[in-house]
Formats: structure tokens, C-alpha cells, sequence
């Protein structure tokens, strides 16, 4: 009876990395209707930030208040994942209101490519084999997936491309601040928070609390309740899912799942809400791609 019942909660916190990748991959609809609604580009980033607080801040009572501490030298690796947060954001916004949610979320998992990149050239670490092969699978499922070797390819916008490797590139970047600061003694979730209310910050110059009046006063409270479902399934509870199940379940297992789950939402959504419907070709590369991360988290395990 004690082996049933131990295998029973592994199985269910499988499940939390593929709730986080298909929460992830479930944005764009967010973004394209605040967008299309007349809400601008950063202060859709408030409102998804400054929502999120409050839910990170939730997480992290019921987790442990302890922490909520910490250090002012721990300061400098915040602002630059708070940097990042808001470069890929960004990115990633520009690429989902102008290409398929298919194409842009392909183009973020293309993140772990820039992530050996950079280790390589800063800290000299190792590419090995299985990292040159995922690189490789990479790119051909990208190119496979914006549909560059397709006649139609004239008709992707280049800023939608721009902006989904540009949000690899910040996811990257955030992802090697992290893990500095987690060897420094820092949860995921105190990064997360912390980095969260810096560029919130940063952000109020930037926000036109007009357009947030006028979108709220259309329809109080359904308007309301979109804009703290946007910042609660789009950015903090897929972070924290995702950090559940890294305390029950092997690194590795946790990424891959949600690095599979999260371009297959999209697509699913793309098609579902936009009418997205990707070519075979198309489809072949989201498959080479998830392929790809897969072999690259299973060597780096």
C-alpha cells in the first residue's frame, strides 16, 4: 500500500509542467484581444505584472514566508532577469499579434540554442555532441515551422520572426541570471517576485492608465476578471506549477514536458481561436523542435 500511494502524487505532479506549458502557450489569446482592445505593449506588461504580484506573493506565504528575505547585493542579478522579463515579454507580444502563436511560441523554445551560445562564450562550458545535434534539429524545425522554404514565406511579417528569436534570446539570458542566482542561495520563487515588482516599477512611466480606465469601464467585471486571468494563466501560475513540480520530480522530466506542451497549446489555440492551420511542413518542424529539446534536457541531466 505504501508503494501505491507513493507513486500516485509523482504521477500527479507530472501533470503540473504540462498545465504550465499549455498555460504558457495560452498568452496570445491575452495579448491579441487586450491588443485589440487598444491596450499598448507596456502597459499590457503592468497589468500582467503588477496582477501577478499579488499571486507570487500568495505562492510564497504558502510556501514559506522566509522567502520573502533577501540580500541588497542579491539586487544586481534581479534588475538584469527583471531586464530580461520585460525584453521577452516584449518580444514575444510583438510576435504572437503578428505571426501564427504556432510559429512564435516554436521560435521561443529555440532559447536553450542561445543558452549554449552564451554559456560557451562567457563561462568556456562544454558543447557536447548531443548539444551540436539539438542545435542542428533546432534550426530545421524553426525553418521548417516559420515557413521560409515555403512559397507563402513572403507573406510573414519579419517582425514577428525578429521578435520570437529576440524573446529566445531574453529567455536565455534570464535563464543563466537565474540559475547564478539560485547557486547564490535564491528560490525561484524570490527571483520571480522580486524581478516582478522592479520592472513594475520601471514599467509606471510607461503605462497609459487611460487606456486601462477605458477598457475596464467598458464591462467592470468581466474586463476585470480577463485582466486577472490574463496575468494569472499567462505568467504567475505556469511559473509556479512548474516550480510544484520541481520539488517531486527530476529537472529534466519537468522541462521537457512543458518545452512539448507549450508549442503544442499554441498551435492547438492558433487553430482553435485564429483559424492558424499550419502546413505539414510546419507541423513536422514543432515535432523536430520539441525532438530537439527533448535530447538536449535528457543530455544535459
Amino acid at each position: 500500500m505504501k508503494t501505491k500511494q507513493n507513486k500516485i502524487p509523482k504521477k500527479i505532479y507530472l501533470i503540473f509542467p504540462i498545465l504550465s506549458g499549455i498555460l504558457f502557450g495560452s498568452s496570445g489569446i491575452f495579448v491579441r484581444t487586450l491588443t485589440q482592445n487598444g491596450i499598448d505593449a507596456t502597459t499590457l506588461l503592468f497589468l500582467r505584472f503588477s496582477i501577478a504580484i499579488l499571486v507570487l506573493l500568495i505562492a510564497i506565504i504558502a510556501t514559506d514566508k522566509e522567502l520573502l528575505k533577501i540580500k541588497l547585493n542579491d539586487f544586481k542579478l534581479l534588475i538584469i532577469t527583471a531586464i530580461c522579463i520585460v525584453g521577452l515579454n516584449l518580444c514575444y507580444n510583438t510576435a504572437m499579434n503578428t505571426i501564427s502563436l504556432s510559429i512564435a511560441a516554436v521560435l521561443l523554445s529555440s532559447a536553450p540554442v542561445f543558452v549554449i551560445i552564451i554559456a560557451y562564450i562567457i563561462f568556456r562550458e562544454k558543447i557536447t555532441k548531443s548539444k551540436v545535434l539539438s542545435i542542428i534539429l533546432v534550426i530545421i524545425g524553426c525553418v521548417l515551422t516559420t515557413g521560409l522554404i515555403e512559397s507563402n514565406a513572403s507573406n510573414i511579417p519579419t517582425i514577428g520572426l525578429i521578435g520570437g528569436v529576440g524573446a529566445a534570446l531574453f529567455w536565455a539570458i534570464y535563464t543563466i541570471a537565474s540559475k547564478k542566482s539560485l547557486e547564490k542561495g535564491m528560490h525561484t520563487y524570490t527571483i520571480l517576485f522580486y524581478s516582478v515588482i522592479i520592472l513594475t516599477l520601471g514599467l509606471i512611466p510607461f503605462t497609459s492608465f487611460n487606456q486601462i480606465t477605458t477598457f475596464v469601464s467598458a464591462d467592470i467585471l468581466s474586463n476585470t476578471v480577463f485582466l486577472i486571468l490574463h496575468s494569472t494563466f499567462s505568467f504567475a501560475m505556469p511559473y509556479i506549477l512548474l516550480t510544484i513540480s520541481l520539488n517531486h520530480i527530476e529537472s529534466g522530466s519537468a522541462s521537457i514536458l512543458t518545452s512539448g506542451a507549450e508549442p503544442l497549446a499554441a498551435l492547438a489555440f492558433g487553430i482553435l481561436f485564429y483559424s492558424e492551420i499550419p502546413s505539414i511542413l510546419m507541423f513536422i518542424g514543432i515535432i523536430i523542435t520539441i525532438i530537439a529539446l527533448v535530447i538536449l534536457t535528457k543530455s544535459e541531466s
